[in-house]
């Protein structure tokens, strides 16, 4: 704090962080939100709800929070590989993505639009939205202009506080929470056991003990990388002889980072959210059975192919963000090799054959974790209870985006107390 321009750049996060919020308390109009309560806490509407800090269980203004935008800018990236004229833009440096960052913002209208009418209707449907059904048109407006007021704000924290501003937007929409998960915790576990306080006392201690070593599991995961030497050639600069040096190619364990839980999530909470909406109708009782088989939550059916689609997506994920071949020819361009391989075809060759390794380790802890919601409760045997709500809220999904975003925000103001530190060394 003893830094101005660091002070000022936090305060300014700060402040946005508190606009936001005060937002997640202003009411969308034409909304009953008892009937909204119930909802938030089924299939893709708790997951929306989460990643909004609560603000969908209210419907508020901010109800789609930033899902629309991160929807968006996942779909951009993943054009990028199947359009041509996409890929050049991804190479043309800060005008690239300048035009990158205008598709990818009307893109973000248009989707929460496209979520907004379709939650719209189906909140007329189960009683949710008051009035006449044209009232749906006020409120999708409403949800669609929140979005891209906190897209806005996302891209003011980005450029004038310290941190990535969508990321600390999730951060603190899953923060926001915790007092109140954990307060909530405290008072079931003590209800449960209420004539045996030593045994509630323990009952807590062991879910904060998991708690706690998922952090720092986590955090020990997620700061992995893979070595991989390298050898830079002597080389003549503008005049200059540069000797030869020894250096290292590191490769994340968890490339992908949390990327592959969210389109997982996308896709297996779908028949938990359509067995909701046809909950209560005789002639779909079938129909819900079987669709509750691929909830996590419901079937171990659907717990197996959570995770065979997070190690999927671990996969295609990776691929898309890491190019073996561009860096190899990079390596070859500047004049450095790897030890014993011959540049080019056999260095991109062992390089994909380490990633291939190391991304198995990475798909496998992404998938654990993505199931530890689940998981936990069973082994204490606490199914649908005190645990479960702790943890619904704080594993899986919510713990990779919370110890990311903290570390990647302290590196950043590690980085820039490390300028200060240097500037009058460096004149």
């Amino acid at each position: 704090m003893q830094v101005p321009d660091l002070r000022r750049r936090i305060l300014f996060v700060a402040g946005m962080l508190s606009l936001f919020v005060l937002g997640l308390h202003v009411p969308s109009p034409f909304v009953n939100p008892q009937a909204i309560e119930k909802l938030a806490s089924t299939g893709v509407f708790g997951f929306i709800d989460m990643l909004s800090g609560g603000a969908f269980k209210r419907l508020s203004i901010l109800a789609l929070g930033i899902v629309p935008y991160i929807n968006a800018s996942i779909i951009m990236q993943l054009l990028g590989i199947a359009i041509p004229s996409i890929q050049r833009l991804q190479k043309e440096g800060d005008t690239g993505r300048k035009t990158i960052s205008m598709y990818t913002r009307w893109g973000t209208v248009a989707l929460a639009l496209l979520q907004g009418t379709g939650l719209g209707f189906y909140l007329y449907k189960a009683g949710a939205v008051t009035g006449a059904i044209w009232h749906i048109i006020p409120l999708v407006i409403v949800m669609a202009a929140g979005t891209s007021f906190l897209m806005w704000v996302g891209e003011q924290l980005t450029d004038k506080g310290i941190g990535n501003g969508v990321s600390l937007i999730i951060f603190a929409g899953i923060l926001i929470r915790l007092p109140s998960t954990l307060g909530s915790l405290v008072n079931l576990i003590w209800v449960k056991y209420e004539d045996m306080p030593a045994y509630a006392i323990l009952s807590l201690a062991a879910v904060l003990f998991i708690f706690v070593a998922m952090i720092v599991f986590v955090t020990w995961v997620n700061q992995a990388v893979r070595k991989i030497p390298i050898q830079h050639a002597k080389r003549v600069v503008g005049g200059r002889a540069f000797s030869a040096s020894n250096t290292y190619l590191p490769l994340k364990v968890v490339t992908a980072g949390v990327i592959p839980i969210i389109f997982a999530i996308s896709l297996v909470m779908l028949p938990g959210t359509v067995a909701a909406m046809l909950q209560g109708q005789d002639k779909y009782v079938k129909l819900v059975e079987v669709l509750n088989w691929f909830s996590p939550g419901q079937h171990w059916i659907g717990g197996v192919l959570y995770f065979l689609l997070v190690v999927f997506f671990t996969y295609f994920y990776t691929a898309v963000v890491y190019n073996v071949g561009d860096i190899a020819d990079n390596l070859k361009k500047q004049g450095s090799f790897i030890p014993g391989l011959r540049p080019g075809k056999q260095t991109e060759k062992y390089i994909d054959q380490v990633l291939t390794r190391i991304t198995f380790a990475g798909a496998m802890f992404l998938g654990i974790i993505a199931l530890m919601p689940y998981i936990i409760p069973v082994i204490l045997n606490d199914r649908g209870g005190a645990t479960t709500s702790l943890f619904s809220l704080m594993g899986g999904t919510s713990i990779l985006i919370v110890v990311g975003v903290a570390l990647d925000t302290m590196k950043q103001i590690e980085a820039a107390l490390v300028m200060r530190h240097y500037d009058g060394f460096i004149k």
